[in-house]
């Protein structure tokens, strides 16, 4: 395998593949959610997992309809990402957002073990107990086919009526280097129970005053360099195998784009400035905080521009069948016109395999 690539090239000219090998490589840079809990072969989700889809977000609600979406029970949910893993015809990321406590998707209501916050596990002042609790969410989750979980939080608790991140518990401590130690004791934990793990909300939603779900969230005026210290930390370790980039806007940082959008940010300070050479995963794109200022077809492109390898897209706010298709059809024609080089389509594909070879477990 080359080196994994610390830049994204610019956009050239350079001749093609086929329009179906380019396909599959625009295909696998996205992540997708869907409605149901079970998969028929006719079902567009179905059909974009055997095209090559990279991978689903799996949710217990659905925003929308406020009923179950996904998950309803042990067994349910076990074959429910079996049938995902059989119409795909390589790897496939399984994601869910399990992070203990209130934002686990996991939870006892359908028949899964209880899980501490993470704010409940700093508190304890024993990292080892976040390891315990990574293990734990981890067999639960290797157990229901699911094999990236989108956390833990690495947010610093810079204000603790946050209502992203600190009135919900989501967060390990307002110390960075607490919060590095705990994330880092817990990602281990998940590595053992075989399970990758993407560290979250870079670079840090720890003061937001708003969530970027439903509104876009400046913290121009509150956010400090301070926040960077725990993903500096554990990039260092080689703790985490992905990080995701949120919709925050900081514009000290980037006065025009938000993060998940923005060279700046994830180019220049991810990846050269600390060092990232991993993969990197946007916040859900079918947000509010994009979708308020820019195009699905734009916010595509803003996104690989930026240097993102997987985009996310949640698919709950507005309901779209076939939308890893649509998603697939913007990117083939952004390399079809010269906006984005298929070499930076590469490059994304190469810290993929990467990532899909990772964790190490034990």
């Amino acid at each position: 395998m080359p080196p994994t690539p610390s830049f994204v090239p610019p956009a050239s000219a350079e001749p093609s593949t086929t329009t179906e090998e380019l396909r599959r490589k625009a295909a696998r840079m996205l992540i997708v959610g869907f409605r149901g809990s079970v998969l028929d072969a006719g079902d567009p989700i179905a059909v974009a997992l055997a095209a090559g889809l990279g991978g689903v977000i799996l949710f217990d609600r659905d925003q929308t309809t406020g009923g179950a979406r996904n998950i309803r029970s042990p067994a349910q949910l076990r074959a429910l990402t079996d049938s995902v893993r059989a119409l795909a015809p390589g790897h496939v990321f399984i994601a869910i957002d399990q992070e203990g406590g209130v934002v686990s998707r996991l939870d006892p209501s359908r028949g899964f073990p209880k899980t501490r916050s993470q704010a409940s596990i700093g508190r304890t002042d024993d990292p080892a107990v976040a390891r315990a609790a990574g293990r734990a969410m981890g067999e639960t989750m290797a157990a229901a086919g699911i094999d990236l979980d989108l956390a833990p939080v690495v947010d610093v608790n810079v204000d603790p009526n946050n209502p992203a991140i600190g009135a919900f518990g989501r967060r390990f401590s307002a110390d960075p280097t607490t919060v590095a130690a705990f994330a880092d004791a817990e990602i281990r934990g998940l590595h053992e129970a075989g399970i990758r793990a993407a560290i979250k909300h870079f670079p840090g939603l720890g003061s937001a005053a708003a969530n970027t779900d439903f509104v876009v969230v400046d913290v121009t005026d509150t956010w400090t360099d301070a926040e960077l210290q725990p993903y500096e930390t554990l990039i260092g370790l080689d703790a985490p195998d992905a990080i995701m980039v949120a919709n925050l806007v900081d514009r000290h940082l980037d006065p025009r784009l938000p993060a998940s959008l923005s060279p700046a940010i994830v180019n220049e300070l991810l990846r050269r400035r600390l060092g990232w050479t991993g993969a990197v995963v946007t916040d859900d794109l079918g947000a509010v905080a994009i979708t308020a200022r820019f195009k699905r077809a734009e916010a595509v492109a803003l996104a690989i521009e930026a240097g993102n390898d997987l985009l996310l897209f949640a698919n709950q706010a507005t309901y779209v069948p076939d939308l890893a298709r649509r998603l697939t059809d913007t990117i083939v024609a952004l390399v079809r016109s010269g906006r984005i080089s298929e070499s930076r389509i590469d490059g994304s594909i190469v810290r993929l395999d990467a990532l899909a070879g990772r964790p190490a477990t034990g």
